[in-house]
Parts: C-alpha cells; sequence; structure tokens
C-alpha cells in the first residue's frame, strides 16, 4: 500500500502553482456559505482553485477528477469580549475611525488532503514536494477573489479637488465677513449659513426633507449668478481640511486648495476662527441617531432574534442594504422559493453548471436560496466572555449572516452601478433583478418566476373629437404619486407649519419631536393613478393637429405579487431634488378590482393610423410622443430635455427616455432647440465605430442606431434593448394610433382577483436613494419580523407608514 507522500506524488500531474492572473477562491465555497470557520473548514482544489465545503467537495471530486486540495481550517482565539464600542468618527465599516464591528481574531492550521479516502498531510513541511510547496504558499499570499470583488469597508468617497478652484474668479466689492455673527442676506437664517467664495455673500443652506436646514437661499444665489462653490461657515478651523466647501455645478463636497487665499480675500483669518456647525458628511452620521432611522431599523427595541430556514441575515458587503432587504423579500415569495429552493438542489445545479460556478447566475441564484432557508447558517453564535464562559443572554445572541459576494459579483457583472462599492436604488436593483432572471429563464417560460409580478397597463387617451387609442404595456411595479393635498391631518399640518414659521422669524429650527408629517392614505395614491389627466400638445390624427387629450389609465391583468413604488423623490425648480416628507397609511389589506381597465367600449371609435405621420416626413421638426414628454415633465424634468430624451430613443417608451435623459442631463448642448430642416431623429448622431459594432453582430443600420440612442450610446445596453424590443423594426412614434399587436402584448401573464395582504416592505431612510440605509420587514407566519442585514428579529413596530416598496400578495378566493 501506497504512503501518503507516495499517493500525493502520483498525483502531481493534477497541481497547479496559480498564475498572478488565475483567480483564486480561498474564503468561501463556490456551492455553499462555508468558510474555513464552519466546520470542517474550507477544500480549496489545487488544479481550478475553487473551494468547496467539506459536504461538497466530494461533489467537485466526481465532475473533474481532481484529487489534491488545501484544507483550510480557522478555529477563534480567545480573547477578552468587554472592551468598550467606540464612537464611530467616520461613515465607514472596517475602517479605523469607523463604526466598531468588534470582530474575533482567529487562527488557521493547513493540510494537504488527496480524495476520495481524505488521505491527509500536515503543511507547512520541508518534506513536501517543491511544487505543491510553491503552489500552497501562492495560494495562501494571493489576494482571494471574493476579497477583489466585494471589499468589506463601507466610506463615503474622498472629496476630490473642485475644476473650479484653482482659477476661481473673486469679485472686489468690498465686503469684509466678520469672524461671527453671521445671518442669511435673504431671511433671519443664523445657522446652516455658506458663504459665495466670489462675492462674499452669505446665505442659508438648502431646506433638508425634515424641515430642518435653510430656505435653499444659496442654491438660489448660485442659479441666479452661476458662483460656482460656497463654504460653510462654523465649518472653518485652523485645519482648513476639516472646512466643508460645496461646488453647485459639480453637486458634490469639494476640495479647494487655495481655501486659506479664497477667505483671505474676504478679510477671514481661518486660524481664529472656531468649530460650531457639523460638516455634510458630519450630518450623514448624525441620522444614524435621528427618530426615523432608529425607528425603520426599530432601534432601542428589544428585538428577539430568530434563528431557522428562512430567517438568514446578508452580512452588509459595504453599502450592499440595498441588495440585502431585496433579495430577503425575493425569497420570501413563493414562486422565488420554488425555482431555487424547492424544486432545484445544489447538486444538480453545480453538476449542470459551467467550469466555473462562481460565474453562472443560476447556480449563484440557487446558492443564495439556498443560503437563506435552508436554515444552516441561520445559528446562533456562542458568545464568550473572557474566562470562556458561553453567554446566557437571549436578546445578545445573533447570528454571522452570509455574505452575498459571489451573487452580487454575478448579478452586478453588466451593469456599470451595481458592479461598484456606492450604495444603490433598490427599486433599481429589483427591476435589474427581475430582467437578468427572465433573460436566464427564457427558454422555459413556465419556469420563470419574474412572471409572479409581471402585469399589463392600459393607457387610454380620448381626444377633443371623441375617438381614443389604447396604448398597452408590460410592467413589473405600479410607480405611485403622492398626493399631498389628500392629507389626512391637515390640522395638525397647518399647526405645525405656524409654529415652523414663527421659530424662522426667531432664527430657529423646530425640534426632530416636534415635526409633523403629512400622513397620506394609500387609497389616495392608487385614486392618482387612474385619475383623469390632461395631456397638452398631443398630436390627434383624426384632427391631424395638436391638441389636449384626456389619459386615463389601468390594469389589464392583477400579478401574483403587487410592487407599489412610492414616488417620495422629486425635482424642484432648479433641479434640487427634494424627498417628500411624508407618511403613507397602507392597510393590511387592499382591493384594486377598480383599477381593471376595461379595454375599448361598444360605441367607441379608435383613432385613425398615422397617415399625417407620413406625409409629415419631410416636416421641419422632429415629432416627440407628447404621452412620453408629458410624463417625463411630470417628475419635474425641463419640458425641452424631455422633447429631447423622446426623439433620441424614437419614441420608444418612458423608461428608454428616462435613460437617455439622466445620461445626457450635463451635455453642453442639453438647453440648445432643436434643429428644424431635418425632419427625422437623426440630429444628433450615434458613434459611428459603435454603429459598425452593432451592424457586425448582424443588426439592421436602422435597429442599431435606434438602440443606441436608446441606451445613451452604450453598445451592450443597446444591444440588450434590441434583444427586448421585439418589434424593434417598426415604427415606435404611437402618438394617436392603435396597434393590433397591442392586443397581445398581456398574452400569457398570471390573473386573478384583485384583493391583496401586505407581505412586505421596503424602508429607507437618507436624502436620496443613492445614500442611507435599507431595512426590509416581512410578514413570516402570521408575524413581521425585521431583516436588518445580519439581523434578523421579530418585528414590534414595524414601521408601514414609512415604506418605499410595498409588496402585496393576492389573496386567491
Amino acid at each position: 500500500m501506497a504512503t501518503p507522500m507516495e499517493l500525493l506524488r502520483s498525483k502531481m500531474s493534477r497541481v497547479r502553482i496559480p498564475e498572478p492572473t488565475n483567480r483564486v477562491y480561498k474564503q468561501e465555497c463556490c456551492v455553499s456559505f462555508d468558510t474555513p470557520r464552519s466546520e470542517g473548514g474550507l477544500y480549496v482544489d489545487m488544479h481550478t482553485f475553487l473551494a468547496f465545503g467539506k459536504d461538497y467537495v466530494e461533489w467537485n471530486y466526481a465532475k473533474t477528477g481532481n484529487p489534491v486540495y488545501l484544507h483550510i481550517r480557522q478555529a477563534r482565539k480567545a480573547v477578552s469580549e468587554d472592551r468598550p464600542l467606540k464612537k464611530p468618527t467616520l461613515l465607514a465599516i472596517g475602517l479605523e475611525g469607523g463604526f466598531d464591528k468588534q470582530e474575533p481574531e482567529y487562527e488557521e492550521t493547513y493540510n494537504i488532503v488527496i480524495l476520495p479516502d481524505y488521505v491527509s498531510l500536515p503543511f507547512p513541511s520541508v518534506e513536501l514536494p517543491e511544487k505543491v510547496r510553491l503552489a500552497v504558499d501562492s495560494i495562501l499570499l494571493a489576494e482571494g477573489a471574493e476579497r477583489k470583488e466585494q471589499i468589506a469597508s463601507w466610506i463615503a468617497d474622498k472629496k476630490k479637488v473642485s475644476a473650479f478652484a484653482m482659477d476661481l474668479q473673486q469679485i472686489d466689492n468690498g465686503v469684509v465677513v466678520p469672524p461671527s455673527g453671521w445671518k442669511c442676506c435673504k431671511c433671519d437664517k443664523a445657522e446652516n449659513l455658506w458663504l459665495n467664495l466670489t462675492d462674499g455673500m452669505i446665505f442659508c443652506g438648502r431646506k433638508n426633507w425634515d424641515g430642518t436646514g435653510g430656505n435653499n437661499h444659496a442654491i438660489e444665489h448660485y442659479n441666479e449668478t452661476k458662483y460656482p462653490l460656497a463654504v460653510k461657515l462654523g465649518t472653518i478651523t485652523a485645519d482648513l481640511e476639516t472646512a466643508d466647501v460645496f461646488s453647485y455645478p459639480e453637486d458634490d463636497s469639494v476640495e479647494d486648495p487655495l481655501l486659506a487665499q479664497h477667505l483671505a480675500f474676504f478679510g477671514i483669518d481661518f486660524s481664529l476662527l472656531k468649530k460650531t456647525e457639523m460638516t455634510t458628511a458630519e450630518r450623514e452620521l448624525d441620522q444614524n441617531t435621528n427618530f426615523d432611522w432608529n425607528r425603520i431599523q426599530e432601534s432601542g427595541q428589544e428585538v428577539e432574534p430568530l434563528f431557522g430556514p428562512g430567517y438568514t441575515g446578508l452580512v452588509n458587503l459595504g453599502n450592499s442594504c440595498y441588495l440585502a432587504s431585496t433579495m430577503q423579500v425575493i425569497f420570501s415569495t413563493h414562486s422565488f422559493c420554488s425555482r431555487y429552493y424547492e424544486r432545484q438542489s445544489l447538486k444538480t445545479a453545480f453538476e449542470n453548471a459551467p467550469a466555473d460556478p462562481t460565474l453562472d447566475l443560476n447556480m449563484q441564484i440557487i446558492k443564495l436560496g439556498h443560503g437563506l432557508l435552508s436554515g444552516k447558517y441561520s445559528v446562533p453564535i456562542e458568545e464568550t466572555d473572557e474566562t470562556g464562559n458561553n453567554s446566557t443572554s437571549t436578546l445578545n445572541v445573533k447570528q454571522e449572516g452570509i455574505a452575498p459576494r459571489m451573487f452580487k459579483a454575478v448579478v452586478a457583472a453588466s451593469h456599470p452601478e451595481f458592479s461598484t462599492m456606492r450604495q444603490q436604488d433598490a427599486l433599481e436593483f429589483f427591476l435589474h433583478l427581475l430582467d437578468q432572471v427572465e433573460r436566464a429563464n427564457s427558454g422555459n417560460a413556465e419556469m420563470d418566476p419574474t412572471r409572479s409580478f409581471k402585469f399589463g397597463i392600459e393607457e387610454r387617451l380620448m381626444c377633443p373629437s371623441g375617438k381614443v387609442a389604447y396604448n398597452k404595456r408590460i410592467d413589473y411595479i405600479l410607480s405611485l404619486s403622492i398626493p399631498l393635498h389628500e392629507a389626512t391631518n391637515k390640522e395638525q399640518l397647518e399647526a405645525f407649519n405656524k409654529l415652523k414659521a414663527e421659530r424662522s422669524l426667531e432664527g430657529k429650527s423646530v425640534s426632530a419631536d416636534e415635526i409633523v408629517r403629512p400622513r397620506v392614505p394609500l387609497e389616495a395614491c392608487l385614486a392618482s393613478f387612474s385619475a383623469a389627466e390632461e395631456v397638452h400638445d398631443f398630436y390627434s390624427t383624426a384632427l391631424d393637429s395638436k391638441t389636449t387629450a384626456v389619459k386615463t389609465a389601468g390594469l389589464t391583468t392583477f400579478p401574483d405579487y403587487l410592487v407599489l413604488h412610492m414616488r417620495k423623490f422629486v425635482m424642484e425648480e432648479g433641479w434640487v431634488p427634494k424627498k417628500l416628507d411624508v407618511y403613507i397609511d397602507v392597510p393590511d389589506i387592499i382591493d384594486i378590482t377598480h383599477l381593471r381597465s376595461k379595454g375599448i367600449q361598444p360605441g367607441e371609435e379608435l383613432l385613425p393610423e398615422s397617415v399625417a405621420r407620413e406625409e409629415n416626413a419631410g416636416s421641419s421638426e422632429p415629432l416627440a410622443n407628447e404621452l412620453i414628454v408629458s410624463q417625463l415633465a411630470s417628475m419635474g424634468f425641463n419640458y425641452l430635455h424631455c422633447q429631447k430624451a423622446a426623439i433620441n430613443t424614437s419614441n420608444a417608451g418612458i423608461e428608454e427616455a428616462m435613460t437617455w435623459l439622466l445620461s445626457h442631463v450635463n451635455d453642453s448642448d442639453i438647453d440648445d432647440p432643436i434643429p428644424t430642416g431635418t425632419g427625422n431623429t437623426d440630429f444628433l448622431s450615434v458613434d459611428q465605430a459603435s454603429l459598425d459594432t452593432l451592424i457586425s453582430f448582424g443588426f439592421q443600420e436602422e435597429v442599431a442606431r435606434k438602440a443606441l440612442k436608446a441606451s445613451g450610446g452604450n453598445i451592450e445596453q443597446a444591444t440588450e434593448w434590441i434583444f427586448s424590443q421585439p418589434d424593434v423594426s417598426s415604427s415606435m412614434d404611437m402618438d394617436a394610433t392603435t396597434s393590433s399587436a397591442q392586443n397581445t402584448v398581456d398574452a400569457g401573464l398570471s390573473d386573478g382577483g384583485g384583493r391583496y395582504r401586505l407581505m412586505a416592505l421596503i424602508s429607507h431612510i437618507g436624502t436620496s436613494t443613492h445614500c442611507g440605509h435599507y431595512v426590509a420587514h416581512i410578514l413570516k407566519n402570521g408575524k413581521w419580523v425585521i431583516f436588518n442585514d445580519s439581523k434578523v428579529g421579530a418585528s414590534i413596530d414595524p414601521p408601514k407608514d414609512m415604506g418605499y416598496l410595498y409588496f402585496f400578495e393576492r389573496i386567491n378566493s
């Protein structure tokens, strides 16, 4: 019988020394969430450098025949657990000055293991073949692929030097700024004041979403003068790096290397000033302790930790709470649980996966589903004190949760934003995920779980001629505006506004516990969706002219799961983003039967086909779909910009126009008039190289041109756009016509009654969807549960009135 060393030498052909370009996995199993700290440790295939847990390494051996593995185990060191939590001074996790995670320390041990009999040899050992020693050293020295893809830290972006700082023009107008006693030039505000570095004028800052802050006079001054930089008074000290400098054109906090010089111009000696105000970053950090933040996270409540199947937390990878909250809700739906857990085994998924399962979306969704739903990783951590005794407090126990690194890497690979470490919009991620899953299941529609969210929307347009047009589209979410005038607490609001005005005259602000927010019923938001709306400058083929039409909308089908998106973020005049500070009263059960669209009715006459549009082919003015333009304009966008967005996306739809608009809003010619004499939408050309690339893929030139316009010039997005537009080669201008193809748009969608039960909500706290924090509350087995990253517990007071996304499950009779 061969000795272990002889057996190893006979397998040397299956051992490789990793190259710098090789992806080395050594921190997490590629088909489960086992780590070196798990029971049994982690086995690294020394040929492919993929890692496997104890229960899965034999699957890899059976599939590949690779017998040699580096076995890594980590054991927790005994350390004192009573060190005090340090107060954070930085909005960061995992960095000095950030939130103290009190991470324990671990000791690693290594062995070389040969399958199938698990023959083990110790490492390090001089008796091992040199190739094996070099291979192991390279694996251990390599930065893990998991670490490269997901950096375990969360920090606000470092401030960049402003493009306007070095050549800033300052006006010699005799202004000398005193060292104290400042006040806004337009109101009595004496705090949150900003000094414009061009003319030395002092104005109050923006009004915050919670009613605090200023009266927007500083931003108004910029809009009038275009003087770019301002510094917040009260943040200037001898350490100029702490001063809060804001650039209005760059819409960000910036660094001004010449700040001392710019301040001296107005007689300010920075070395004599004291800090009296919080910087923008400090205000963001301070949100962690305010009322809304605590309420959404149920901080201060004795939340009972929950463990077991379906109660597994997700580790925050660094600004990944948008992903965590969304996936917890997704895997609380029957459609996703059935597709990726109940009807799909991990072993079968691995056997069918490509050679590198970390790059396969199907494999990683199944891995995530099993990780969340099996209960394997939802177990209490044994807390020990410095003496080694286990903690007995049930409220202090916690779970480690699972880190969805591989899932995030593969689902975000095709998206320029989700692949970063920045905070993202949970709604955008939800839609991106459904798009990816639908594509992955395109060959088997019956297995596609996204169908449970999909429904049809029908818009009816009637022009003064009495004739109508019907337009249908498919959607996954019902986006609702919030009619503040329908608030049910108007008397309390009036009293609060009076108090706020009185405090403003005194140069003071209302406290957080004095703030009164509008309370708007969800029924009012649903009613606003179906309410009649005027569409101005609507081109009617019956009248052959522009007129005012009346638009109404309804649903053609009711999905298994209805997702409601509350439009809490709007644009004010001057492109100033604002978050509506409002509560939504949401009942546990809703009935949307009245939203059912009735379709064309007896006696109605459809608008004629667009003959006039053909005659206008040589018109001097490109024509934008006024329905798209009006919808964009209602969101607060500039009307001319909306027209250009519709024209440059060939009137493909609201989402395409929005994508174009957001990617071109800073174009230097965005405010230029629409050129005349073109007669088509080619006045803004596409990149010829990109066009040639798409043509080389086999697409028609006209189709490729439309796709590039719809995607803002991005080739990858243009390709996706083409595949998502089955009728892309036909005319997309549907101002006032109806197409027979539209009658089949919603064919095959699930449908049922209109009664729904609230089953989950995703809440958000912060000034925009791209900062702050997301938390999910989910109804499980009749009880509400909070999912706050890795923390999972029984919810005491779910914030049903503070949701950003609401998920309803249809009640089947």
